[in-house]
């Protein structure tokens, strides 16, 4: 049996490549590194632009239950937060996107607002003209611009009254007339205000009982019911007046049938601003924050 030769072991020192042992992964733990860096750098920057007092919110976000943070709880579409259903982002934006003005209360907003009435008394005129319902009733209804919007009367006939003789019960016609509108005053944004108007005959009790006042009031309120009934909103309406016979239609004959009348008036924004005003300076006269200081009941407003 001959010798065996033994195995050889053949060692290389240098001069060749040589793979990194870690396959390259530390350039993965690097990245990652870096990302988590600026992670960091960037909510040390959002806290330090966020107000103090807000930042309050921010941490009770994060301590909610995981669900609900996913849900969002109620969504509300307006919100610019990056917070799910938050309120609006309380981040600075460079960039913010225009906002519609609400140019009410500006000159070029009343310009804009009277044109549009305008534009209505132009409608309920060829309304008017073509409905067969209004048509027929045509010499009773009176359109004008006023100084607090459009004005739309509607007044009785010698033959042809509103309601019953003294009282607050309304005719089918003045029914069918007050539903035809209701539908076309939903078009502004516009408030109405209704008043109703009587002749100067006066009941056998004069003004002791119930009187003109009653029944203008009552009259007015007649139509407003007519008018909801109709499909107006009931929001729309700003004030219901009932003004006897203090401002006659016909003034050298206080007796005239065409006196005793409902006026809709759709309001302007600078007379709706008004009214506001004149009721919230009756309001701080009367010295309602106080009453509700020292927990007295409030007195109810003056009418108007």
């Amino acid at each position: 049996m001959g010798h065996l030769a033994p195995d050889r072991v053949v060692i290389r020192r240098g001069g060749g490549h040589r793979e990194d042992s870690h396959g390259g992964s530390w350039k993965i733990a690097y990245a990652d590194f870096v990302t988590a860096m600026m992670s960091f750098f960037l909510v040390m920057w959002l806290i330090s632009v966020v107000p103090h007092k807000d930042l309050h919110a921010i941490a009770e976000y994060f301590r909610m239950p995981l669900m609900t943070a996913v849900t969002g709880g109620p969504k509300i579409d307006s919100s610019t937060s990056v917070i799910p259903a938050g309120s609006p982002s309380v981040i600075p934006n460079k960039n913010p996107l225009p906002r519609k003005q609400d140019d009410s209360g500006t000159a070029d907003g009343d310009r804009r607002d009277t044109q549009r009435l305008e534009d209505l008394k132009s409608e309920l005129d060829q309304l008017i003209k073509s409905d067969p319902v209004l048509q027929q009733f045509r010499p009773q209804l009176l359109l004008d611009m006023t100084p607090d919007g459009l004005r739309i009367q509607i007044v009785d006939k010698q033959n042809r009254p509103m309601f019953d003789t003294g009282s607050a019960r309304m005719q089918p016609y003045m029914s069918a007339i007050l539903r035809e509108l209701a539908p076309v005053f939903n078009k502004l944004p516009n408030k109405v205000s209704i008043a109703g108007h009587t002749d100067a005959a006066q009941y056998a009790t004069g003004e002791r009982e119930y009187s003109n006042w009653e029944l203008s009031a009552d009259r007015a309120n007649a139509a407003r019911r007519e008018l909801i009934a109709g499909g107006m909103d009931e929001g729309k309406v700003k004030r219901v007046l009932g003004l006897a016979s203090t401002v006659s239609l016909v003034k050298d004959d206080p007796g005239a049938a065409v006196n005793r009348r409902i006026s809709l008036v759709v309001l302007n924004r600078r007379a709706e601003r008004r009214i506001d005003a004149q009721n919230a300076t009756s309001a701080s006269v009367v010295g309602l924050p106080e009453l509700e200081r020292s927990g007295q009941p409030a007195p109810a407003p003056s009418p108007d």
